[in-house]
């Protein structure tokens, strides 16, 4: 094995200590330390650093597609938005004769815009077992669909991420229709409880916060046990020589359409996580621009690295948090020159940089002649 698997093995296993860590020690830090001690994590934080976590999975998501199998996917948003909207619609159900009209079937919005029945669409998600299936059947089934003709019609490079960002934006102008049945412009709010818990209370946000966390892990664990196999390797050559692999009698499309639909399902599991912490979901998700920042979080901790991935949008959502309460005029402009510096100069992100400082460290000078000689005797 070379050295650099054996970093790299280092770094994933450090990864996943600091993440089972935090899924361990973060109600303890919640809810057992005193509010007033250095140590204690107030409800705020336990939120925040949860969205991190759906945001990680996220990118972790994209580079398998992307660092893996060179697809660059410009709408993964969308995934990650229509796992949103499952888990939100289950939430939805769960108002019942809560809600501000006390109708105990139909939600808020539908009540206000005169709709009698519920849509089918919405049968089935009163379970949390068939919501929960959703979240991962719907992103799922989509990049099926998309990737079956896409693949077979051996779209590739720039024309293909410009499909997957016309796939999003379409899905938020439909999400935007009040006919269309997903709360219109103003999405999906005013969530009571999940699971009977309620989702304001500081026991149920560090459970999310846990469950994110252990999410994280396994879907670094799965991608890293698709890359690490025969068929991972595959992907590899996909990604450096497409015409070649197809050229020596590989079914490309079926290897591309496997981890492009596995990747859509992490994805979503994302999203469905991210909407109870956040407390709402609307059709601003499927913004492009989201997408597109996914790709950028995955560039600045390193493309092709998994954890690089991971840890890149837990950094990058930090500064965005700080700087766009520093310098909100300013913030995009950052970002951007953020993407165009790390392209330059550093093409394997962050990770990749401390990989290099640490091939680059003095290794420990061989014994002299005389001390061997010394050794011998």
């Amino acid at each position: 094995m070379s050295t650099p698997a054996l970093r790299l093995d280092r770094a994933g296993l450090i990864f996943l200590a600091l993440t089972l860590g935090a899924a361990a020690l973060a109600p303890v830090f919640a809810l057992l330390v005193p509010r007033d001690s250095a140590f204690a994590m107030p409800p705020y934080v336990v939120a925040l650093i949860g969205k991190y976590l759906c945001y990680a999975i996220l990118a972790v998501a994209l580079d398998l597609v992307w660092g893996y199998c060179g697809i660059l996917s410009l709408g993964h948003g969308a995934f990650f938005a229509l796992g949103g909207y499952a888990m939100g619609m289950y939430l939805m159900r769960q108002i019942g004769a809560r809600g501000v009209y006390a109708n105990p079937i139909l939600p808020d919005f539908m009540v206000f815009l005169n709709w009698k029945e519920l849509p089918v669409a919405w049968w089935g998600f009163h379970s949390f077992a068939y919501a929960s299936l959703m979240v991962m059947l719907v992103p799922g089934l989509l990049a099926f669909a998309f990737g079956w003709f896409a693949f077979r019609s051996r779209v590739t490079g720039v024309y293909l991420s410009i499909i997957t960002q016309a796939l999003t934006y379409a899905l938020k102008l439909a999400f935007f229709r009040n006919d269309f049945g997903f709360g219109g412009n103003n999405g999906l709010t005013d969530f009571k409880d999940v699971l009977g818990f309620s989702v304001q209370s500081d026991a149920t946000r560090a459970a999310l916060f846990s469950i994110s966390a252990l999410a994280l892990a396994l879907a670094y664990l799965v991608s890293k046990a698709i890359v690490s196999s025969k068929y991972g390797k595959a992907l590899i050559a996909v990604r450096d020589s497409e015409s070649r692999v197809r050229f020596l009698g590989y079914r490309v499309e079926n290897y591309k359409l496997f981890v492009f639909v596995v990747s859509a399902v992490m994805a979503g599991i994302a999203g469905a996580l991210y909407v109870p912490q956040v407390g709402i979901i609307n059709p601003s998700e499927f913004d492009p621009g989201n997408s597109i920042e996914a790709v950028i979080w995955v560039a600045v901790g390193g493309r092709g690295t998994l954890v690089g991935a991971a840890l890149g949008a837990i950094a990058v959502n930090f500064a965005k948090t700080y700087f766009t309460g520093a310098f909100p005029e300013y913030w995009l402009f950052g970002l951007g020159g953020l993407f165009v510096l790390v392209t330059l100069f550093l093409p394997k992100g962050l990770l990749g940089l401390l990989n290099m400082r640490r091939a680059a460290r003095p290794a420990a000078a061989p014994p002299s002649p005389a001390a061997q000689e010394e050794g011998v005797q």
